[in-house]
């Protein structure tokens, strides 16, 4: 078998879709992977050969600003939903119906967005160490209120500047902490898992769009501690609170079941996150903080999942990255609930 990138024009941009080509299996259900922040559909590339093998059309698509997907702005104001309409379009162009629907990270939030936006489309759910259903950063508790009402502590302005910088430069060194290599290898992973091909990961994280319309967005200061509120254009203010908020995703029909898969020991998405500017003034890192709590954002997706109804939640050992920490356990729990879907 073998991989192939090919442009799909849709109704909205042209978006760039990986697949399995000779020797794939004709025919089967649909498998679409959507992949996070700062990455592309480079990291499923294992995971599509894996499904094709047992008999599934996996695809996988780089959204808008990520890979070789047309680099269109990114509105925050809309959520994330810049990114979930492109979803649905692919969907459209290539005639797919009743379509599994993976995604990670950000891309979990992406997929939460279009099965609230169009559950029929949508055959199961399978969600990857995702953002909270209450954006990333800003708010309290398992209801997601906000710590502000202009959502200070989310968005661009939470952004580590240096990573940026290096992010921009197109930096695959391992020199710096905050290099994209490093980064990686710290944060997207559990600190000392081998990591194969990550060389064309590295890359996958450098094919990311940098700047205000891009990643991180544009950055805006608040009076209010820790200094920072979400903009109106970007990655990391899509997924700000007051832009992304799913408080009714138990209220749509039908429900298709959400398989929820995250590792144990992400320092990304968690309870006490060491991306959350809240949990990093608590440690001391963020000076001056007042005492805002951490997001709780493993409580938060599980809250809204028991609301929801039909879930499983898998607990791997892993960090943020169960598909490439732990490949075969992520697969057989995949495929297991592909089977049952």
């Amino acid at each position: 078998m073998r991989i192939e990138n090919r442009p799909v024009p849709t109704g909205r941009i042209t978006q760039n879709v990986l697949s399995v080509t000779e020797g794939a299996p004709e025919g089967g259900e649909t498998v679409l992977f959507v992949h996070g922040n700062v990455s592309s559909s480079a990291f499923w590339r294992d995971t599509l050969l894996a499904l094709a093998e047992e008999g599934h059309r996996p695809l996988a698509v780089d959204l808008r600003g990520f890979g070789d997907t047309e680099p269109a702005p990114v509105d925050a104001t809309r959520g994330l939903r810049d990114y979930s309409d492109d979803v649905l379009a692919l969907v459209d162009a290539l005639g797919l119906d009743g379509v599994h629907l993976v995604g990670w990270s950000m891309g979990g939030g992406v997929v939460l967005q279009a099965l609230r936006d169009r559950p029929s489309a949508v055959r199961s759910v399978t969600l990857v160490n995702p953002i909270s259903p209450y954006g990333f950063g800003g708010t309290h508790g398992a209801d997601g209120v906000l710590n502000h009402p202009d959502g200070t502590g989310g968005g661009a302005g939470a952004a580590n500047p240096d990573f940026v910088s290096l992010l921009a430069a197109g930096d695959t060194s391992d020199d710096s902490p905050a290099s994209p290599r490093n980064v990686m290898r710290t944060t997207y992973v559990k600190p000392g898992t081998v990591i194969e091909d990550e060389d064309a990961l590295v890359a996958s994280m450098l094919s990311t769009r940098v700047g205000e319309d891009h990643y991180p967005g544009d950055a805006v200061a608040s009076e209010e501690w820790p200094g920072v509120r979400p903009g109106t254009r970007g990655v990391l203010n899509s997924f700000a609170p007051t832009h992304f908020r799913i408080d009714d995703l138990h209220t749509i029909d039908p429900k298709p079941p959400i398989l929820w898969i995250r590792g144990d020991a992400d320092v990304i998405v968690s309870d006490t996150s060491l991306f959350d500017l809240a949990h990093l003034g608590a440690l001391g890192a963020v000076p001056g903080s007042p005492g805002t709590p951490a997001q709780p954002m493993v409580t938060q997706t599980r809250a809204a999942l028991e609301r929801y109804g039909p879930y499983t939640e898998t607990v791997l050992d892993a960090g943020h990255s169960p598909h490439i920490e732990r490949p075969a356990e992520f697969r057989a729990a995949l495929s297991d609930h592909l089977k049952r879907s």
